[in-house]
């Protein structure tokens, strides 16, 4: 029963953090200069900040689909591992919660301390550790 109850808190870890990616990614299409959310200001922040990619920076066209790769397709990857009950499932459902504390602390480099990047934080941590505690379970 313990080892079901963790499982299915990786899935909900994989789609939650996959459908929030998939939203960002879709308002930065939708909203390219940053208007709707209020980010328009950060945009030359990036440009500042990485400087060696400062000409994707223009808009959030390539940031929304990086974050759709990167942090959305990779745990509805990691979902459908779940669902599919391969060995590699607990890996998978890791990997994205590293990947999402990779991407976060690159927006703490460039925006410092947000809110939202904090409680991404904490749901990437969440993620890592539900999977090594679910691989130490087994």
């Amino acid at each position: 029963m313990r080892i079901k109850t963790i499982r299915n808190l990786l899935i909900f870890w994989a789609y939650f953090i996959g459908i929030g990616a998939l939203g960002g990614s879709l308002m930065m299409f939708l909203e390219p200069d940053g208007m709707f959310m209020n980010m328009d200001v950060m945009l030359p922040l990036l440009r500042d900040k990485l400087p060696l990619f400062a000409s994707l920076f223009d808009n959030f066209i390539a940031s929304g689909v990086v974050l759709l790769l990167v942090c959305g397709i990779s745990n509805f990857i990691s979902a459908a591992l779940w669902h599919l009950n391969n060995r590699y499932a607990w890996q998978g459902s890791f990997a994205c919660g590293i990947i999402l504390l990779l991407w976060i602390t690159l927006e703490f480099y460039v925006w410092g301390f947000v809110f939202a990047s904090v409680l991404y934080f904490i749901f990437g941590l969440l993620q890592s550790f539900t999977a090594i505690f679910y691989y130490s379970q087994k």
